[in-house]
Formats: C-alpha cells, structure tokens, sequence
C-alpha cells in the first residue's frame, strides 16, 4: 500500500483514502517544505543543509584535485555573427573555437566566463542565462552561458598571446578552421534561444555546496495528470538531495534514490531527468565551496514494455498510483493544489527547463 500525503494551499494535510497515510504535523515543517518548493519551481535556490545519499562513495569538490568546470561563451552580434577566437595552444593552433577556458580556484562561474571572454577575445562581456550543461561525471562538467559584449575592443594579431591569437565574427557560413564541430550545436542553441527562449534565464546562484550533489523533484504522473513527489520523512519532510558519483553522471545521483526507495521496481521504470529549475554555485573557498546543486526535475515513468524469461511481450496493467514505496525513509505525497498541479505538468510537458545532457 502506498504511503501519501497531499499539498493543499500550499498545507500538507491528511488525505481520507483507502490507502495508509502520514499525517504531516508541525507548522514549522509544513512552511518549509512549502517555501522550498516554491522556490525551486520559480528558478531560485535553497541553502543546502545535507545530503541524503551517495556521500560515503563521493569526495568533496576541489578544483584542480577531483572537478573540473569549463565555462564556455555563446555571444552573437547585431547581424548573429558570433564571436570566435582563434587558439594558440599547440595542439590546436589557430584553429577557432568559441571563446571558453577553466574555472579558476576562488572564481564563481560568471566570474570565470567575463575573464576567458576577456583574455581570449578582448571584449568585457555580461551572461545573459545558461544555455546547457554538459558533463561526464561530477569530475568535468561544462556550462554553456549565452552572453552579451557590455565593452573592451576585439582582440588582434597584435595582441596574440598564450591565451589566443585573435577574435573574429563569424557569419557561420565563410570557411573557418574549427578546433571542434561540438560548437555548432551550442552556437545553434544560441540562435534558438534568443529567437524563442524556450526556458526561463538561468544563472547560477550564489550558494555555497561542498559536493557535487543533485536536488530532485521527482514527480510520478498518471494518464488523469495527477501527480505525486517524493520526498523523504526525516529529520523534517524535504525534497531528496545525493550527491553524484565518480563512476556515473551527475543525474545517475536520481537513479540511486528511487533504487533506494523502491528496489524491487527500479528496473521496471526509467528515472529522467528532464532538466535543472536553478543551479547553486559560490566557489570562494579553496575545496570547501566548489560543491555545485543542481535543483531538477525528474519524472519516474514506468517501462510499459515488460517480457517474460523467455523474452515474450507482457502487458501491464497500471493502477493509476506510483511505484509502492519499500523503504520507510520515503513517501509519496499528491499534489492537489491546482497551481502547483498545472505549473509541474507545463515544465514536464514542454521541457521548459535548462537542459542537461550527459556526454558518456
């Protein structure tokens, strides 16, 4: 039998079902699941105040030790020519790249992207939003920001450096030498974005995080658009938090919550995570604030296709409910609040959410 509770007016109260329930007490507990999820759903953060799993399997984030971010800039011009700098470095020389680099120890992710963009291309420059994350594994990840020329002058062969050689625009159509074909997708995804924005502007917050971890709103749906979250009962009711894991993607942090959850039908369902609602990032201290939150959206879909041992087709009938819940830590609680109810089914619906793709 499932375990479930209900958001009403934002209150958890109990629901008079046929299945067993959890009465939510505590005013004190009830505002601040409230508050957190109002503001992860609005693209802000919530301070991270521990970890649910994965900690014993995962190390602190220390740069140039166990991470590795790269910021990398998609800026475009009046025209949507975009800017393109031509490399110095030996494997690569004077070949055209977008203009990207490492994050340097003590520096946020905006910090790190107006210092590349300076050196590389001679231009001071201002995010506008992050248009994708890719990464393999906690241990390199890569933030892609759309960006605006805000000063400063293009650089030149008379300024080349170790840093690059020269600044261009780029038409997209002239022959250039690319370092890399990878660009195209982002400077594609450039485009799209600021003809149509298709998620809302995403810059990290300035929250400090000691892992790499993953928040997860992980939701299930019936054919009814009704919807459950997963939360977790103690030390106070609150959204599950793991931390990412060496030997697998940042999002594989969801696939060990549901298999904790709920083991015996982990391999009957598929764990999506459909994107990032905000990002919390501060990186001032040395090994200590390097950690980066991803607050996401995840959905657990069931795998409609099941076979028999002798690999036959079998049909599965659906309850209408979420996965039964085996571990006692978690529990399933329905949304009944209509806002909240429409707001989650539009980001599941339309993907309207910063994405995050794994590059294994």
């Amino acid at each position: 039998m499932i375990p479930d509770c209900s958001f009403r007016s934002w209150i958890f109260i109990t629901i008079l079902t046929c299945v067993p329930v959890m009465e939510v007490t505590g005013e004190e507990q009830q505002r601040r699941v409230e508050e957190q999820v109002e503001r992860l759903l609005s693209g802000q953060g919530s301070e991270v105040t521990g970890c649910d799993m994965g900690l014993d399997q995962s190390k602190p984030a220390t740069l140039r030790k166990t991470v590795t971010y790269i910021v990398c800039g998609v800026i475009f011009n009046d025209k949507e020519d975009v800017l393109m700098v031509q490399e110095a470095k030996q494997d690569c020389y004077r070949q055209w790249y977008l203009p990207a680099g490492r994050v340097e120890v003590g520096e946020s992710l905006q910090e790190a992207l107006r210092r590349e963009v300076k050196e590389e291309a001679g231009f001071d420059c201002e995010p506008i939003t992050l248009l994708l994350i890719q990464e393999q594994g906690p241990q390199w990840i890569r933030f892609i920001f759309l960006a605006k020329v805000t000063g400063g002058s293009m650089k030149t062969l008379a300024a080349a450096d170790q840093e690059s050689l020269q600044a261009t625009w780029w038409d997209r159509s002239s022959a250039l030498p690319l370092r890399g074909r990878d660009i195209l997708r982002l400077i594609d995804c450039g485009l799209k974005y600021c003809r149509d924005p298709w998620h809302p502007v995403t810059v990290p917050l300035d929250l400090s995080c000691r892992h790499v971890l993953q928040r997860l709103v992980l939701v299930f749906t019936n054919t009814e658009d009704q919807i459950w979250i997963l939360l977790i009962k103690a030390p106070v009711l609150h959204l599950p938090t793991a931390a990412a894991v060496k030997t697998h993607t940042v999002t594989w942090a969801a696939n060990m919550v549901v298999q904790e959850a709920m083991p015996s039908v982990y391999y009957d369902c598929n764990v999506n995570t459909l994107g990032v609602f905000s990002l919390q990032h501060n990186g001032r201290q040395h090994g200590k604030t390097d950690g980066v939150c991803f607050n996401t959206l995840v959905a657990l879909e069931p795998d409609h296709v099941q076979r028999t041992e002798d690999g036959e087709k079998m049909e599965q009938v659906s309850t209408g409910l979420p996965p039964a819940v085996e571990n006692p830590r978690y529990i399933w609680c329905k949304v009944v609040t209509e806002t909240l109810r429409e707001k989650l089914l539009e980001k599941m619906k339309n993907t309207s959410m910063l994405p995050m793709h794994s590059l294994y």
